[in-house]
């Protein structure tokens, strides 16, 4: 007898072995899968295999989409399917998509009738049940559902209460419209509560509206705010949203506010005076709005600013605060005199005056200190002229040499060790004020003070702004002679250990990595809570701009030859990062709008915040989820386990919107055609709904669909299922290189620089720089150069080493 169990448990494992192997689907899903099929009305309309055992396949069944032998996704929408479901489909513990909307499902919901293994749905993303006839409660543990994203459950007979725990979920989409629910609304988080108080007493503007969802205003995508460490609001930044209404009395509810930014609008109204109740509030900026006065009397610590408002005038100003102040000084620094004069600050209050030979000997030694170092700027230039290695760094003046703080230092591809150097640099900057300490963090190209980044984007002014993303606002920045640079400034008073994180891996592997196609990072700056990265400035902006908006922003629509070569670079980049890199990286967040063009269309591949090192020996790596829906590979939004061909997967959306025209996911589109990868899967073998779906701005003839069909069947490679069936990016390479080709042959690259010269302006070294980079000359020797084969640049980090350049 106990022989016998022992077979049984042996031959139980060794089936379990070969469901593994095989890929058979896990029983218990084919049971409920079974189970839901024999409790419709109409089960034919499934077209369901009678006798089917593996609905994960190959072929998996019609409808149902798996992740291994797990079934991951149901998509039974629109099928006039009747009947109930089974209890127990709360057993699908894999299943992240259910999609039963539009049908005739009656009775209850599964696990809604109080059942209570509801937590075994931990992996479901998204419940889309709106459209049937559902009946019962809403259950209390449907907070357990830690994933749930998006709850539709709109035009059902459901009754009973709102469960609290829906307010407590973080819900990016909740629809509960058209069923007979009762009681009051659940009350929502008191920093949610005191926001939307505050969007009402604005009239709810539509471009906060639209973007402030879900309840943790610390997640997701709450336009204008920041938060602090411990998660709590900590900045709201809204100049010029075009915001009409009154201030609200419930922002004195956010007891960690430090900043409130809200100039250039319409706000009318009073102040409210329990805003003095903000003991962390340290700047107030309302300028430019239409407040009336009286304004509170707020304590010496805040900062107001409210000039600009009409009926102020005359009302007296508000109380300056110390950061304001500044200690006497005898000189002001150029930055706070607008004529970049030295001025002599006269004390009204003591009766000793500079005396004017003081004043004469200070403005000499100043000049005489100024004129030493661009006469050793020039000598270190003109000693190094004619040399073929580039210098460690080359330091440029101001055109204003009595102005300290914007001296700079411009280091190009300058060591000889293979890769980039990390050094730390600590200055003394000096104002009114006295001394502060300011930190600068070379990470091998270009470093530059805060306070000269602040002058070249003019304070980081609006009309600056290049766009604004999770880690925070890119300004266009120009130099005094003429270089144009992109500063990301990370949002915020007080910054959280993510946005660090993201800071600190960006610069981590771009001080790693250096490739013609990926967006060089030419140095960062730390200052108190100031976090800026600086880059080579795109002037043609993002990819998604020229896909998805060029009608608004009045421009041309991109050619298909044009497409193609931008997809090629990127594809090129794509490459370096995963196999001729030193060491393996995955982006995770690759995207049309984190694609950028420079002045020639060429493309290069940008933010690095969420990229992860793949370690040796490891196929893949388990990690947080993160990046953009849409663009996620299914192995990855499902089990959290990341290799290169996520980043595959990525790439194909990207070539779908190229070829479409449309966003990897567009909410305003119908709901079959809502995530782009799963629609053009099921088009993509029609040629008549392939042409169909072909951007209209597309010129097609017999030549461009040849290609067209040849880059769809490369998008369904790279977007397929199973990781394993996908390609890698030199495969994506090899194909797009030989279309690009037909149109664009292999530019002579024989006309080699020979160095660089130090001493003309900036634009012009750094242009000669980039044009060198981009042909891959190294600046070390020519003589290092071995046949047609560009040597690799001194100090870049293996970014050239196929024998095709890329």
């Amino acid at each position: 007898m106990e022989g016998g169990w022992r077979w049984r448990l042996c031959n139980f494992l060794v089936l379990c072995l070969f469901m593994v192997a095989y890929g058979i689907t896990f029983p218990g899903d084919l049971k409920i899968l079974n189970d839901f099929r024999k409790g419709l009305e109409n089960s034919e309309l499934l077209n369901w295999p009678e006798n089917g055992d593996d609905p994960c396949g190959p072929p998996s069944w019609p409808h149902v989409f798996c992740s291994g032998d797990r079934v991951a996704q149901i998509q039974v929408q629109n099928m006039g399917l009747k009947g109930p479901l089974p209890q127990n489909f709360n057993q699908l513990s894999k299943l992240y998509n259910l999609g039963l909307q539009r049908n005739n499902f009656n009775g209850k919901l599964p696990t809604f009738s109080g059942l209570s293994e509801l937590e075994l749905l931990i992996w479901i993303r998204t419940c889309w049940l709106h459209g049937n006839q559902f009946t019962g409660t809403i259950p209390e543990n449907i907070g357990n559902l830690s994933s749930l994203k998006e709850l539709n459950l709109n035009g059902n007979h459901l009754v009973g209460l709102i469960p609290q725990t829906l307010a407590d979920m973080e819900l990016d989409k909740l629809d509960l419209g058209n069923n007979q629910l009762m009681g009051p609304i659940p009350k929502f988080k008191s920093e949610v509560t005191a926001l939307l108080d505050f969007l009402g007493d604005l009239n709810y503007p539509s471009s906060l509206a639209s973007e402030w969802s879900g309840n943790n205003p610390c997640e997701g995508r709450w336009l204008g705010l920041s938060c602090n460490p411990q998660s709590k609001v900590s900045v709201i930044n809204l100049p010029r949203h075009k915001l009409n209404g009154t201030l609200s009395p419930a922002l004195a509810k956010l007891d960690s506010l430090v900043d409130v930014r809200l100039p250039g609008n319409n706000i009318t109204g009073k102040v409210p005076t329990n805003f003095t109740e903000l003991k962390s509030l340290r700047l107030l900026d309302i300028s430019g709005n239409n407040i009336e006065p009286p304004l509170p009397k707020f304590p010496d610590s805040l900062k107001v600013i409210a000039e600009g408002n009409p009926l102020l005038v005359g009302s007296g100003k508000p109380p300056k605060s110390p950061l304001s102040k500044s200690p006497p000084s005898p000189i002001t620094h150029p930055d706070q005199n607008p004529s970049g004069a030295i001025q002599v600050d006269v004390q009204p209050q003591s009766s000793k005056r500079p005396k004017p030979v003081i004043i004469i000997a200070g403005i000499a030694v100043v000049g005489v200190v100024a004129f030493l170092l661009i006469c050793l700027s020039i000598y270190y230039c003109k000693k190094r002229k004619n040399l073929l290695e580039a210098p460690a760094s080359v330091v440029i003046h101001p055109r204003d040499p009595s102005d300290p703080e914007n001296l700079y230092k411009i280091a190009v591809a300058s060591n000889t060790t293979g890769s980039l150097s990390t050094k730390t640099r600590t200055t003394v900057s000096h104002n009114s004020g006295g001394t502060e300490n300011s930190h600068m963090i070379e990470a091998g190209n270009l470093v530059i003070s805060v306070q000269v980044l602040r002058k070249v984007t003019k304070n980081f002014a609006p009309e600056n702004e290049l766009g604004r993303g999770g880690f925070g606002t890119v300004y266009k920045g120009e130099l005094e002679d003429g270089t144009q640079l992109a500063v990301k400034r990370m949002e915020g008073a007080v910054i959280s250990s993510k946005a660090l994180d993201e800071f600190e891996a960006e610069i981590a592997v771009l001080s790693k990595v250096r490739h013609r196609h990926l967006v060089s990072l030419l140095g960062y700056s730390i200052e108190g809570n100031e976090r800026l990265l600086v880059y080579e400035y795109m002037s043609q902006g993002a990819l998604s701009r020229h896909l998805f908006h060029w009608k608004s922003l009045n421009l041309k629509p991109l050619s298909w030859t044009r497409r193609l070569t931008i997809v090629l670079d990127v594809a090129r980049a794509m490459e370096y990062l995963h196999n001729l890199a030193r060491q393996t990286f995955i982006h995770r967040d690759l995207k049309s709008s984190n694609i950028l063009l420079g002045d020639d269309f060429h493309a290069k591949v940008s933010d690095f915040g969420l990229v992860k090192l793949a370690p040796d020996g490891e196929k893949s790596i388990a990690t947080k989820l993160a990046g953009t829906f849409g663009y996620l590979a299914p192995e990855y939004a499902v089990m959290g386990k990341i290799t290169t061909k996520a980043d595959v997967f990525s790439f194909g959306v990207v070539l779908m919107e190229l070829l479409t025209g449309l966003m990897a996911l567009d909410e305003n589109r119908p709901e079959e055609s809502r995530y782009l990868a799963e629609w053009f899967w099921r088009i993509k073998s029609s040629k008549e709904k392939l042409m169909a779906a072909i951007d209209p701005t597309l010129e097609v003839n017999e030549e461009t669909f040849e290609s067209i069909s040849i880059i769809t069947e490369l998008a369904g490679h790279c977007t397929a299922r199973e990781p394993s069936h996908r390609p890698d990016m030199g495969h994506a390479v090899n194909v797009l290189s030989l279309l690009v080709e037909k149109w664009k042959p292999v530019e002579d690259e024989s006309d080699c620089l020979s160095g660089i010269d130090y001493n003309q302006p900036l634009p012009q070294m750094l242009k000669v720089w980039q044009e060198a980079e981009s042909r891959g000359i190294s600046y070390t020797s020519l003589a290092d150069s071995k046949g047609s084969i560009p040597a690799r640049p001194n100090g870049f980090a293996e970014s050239f080493t196929s024998t095709d350049g890329r």
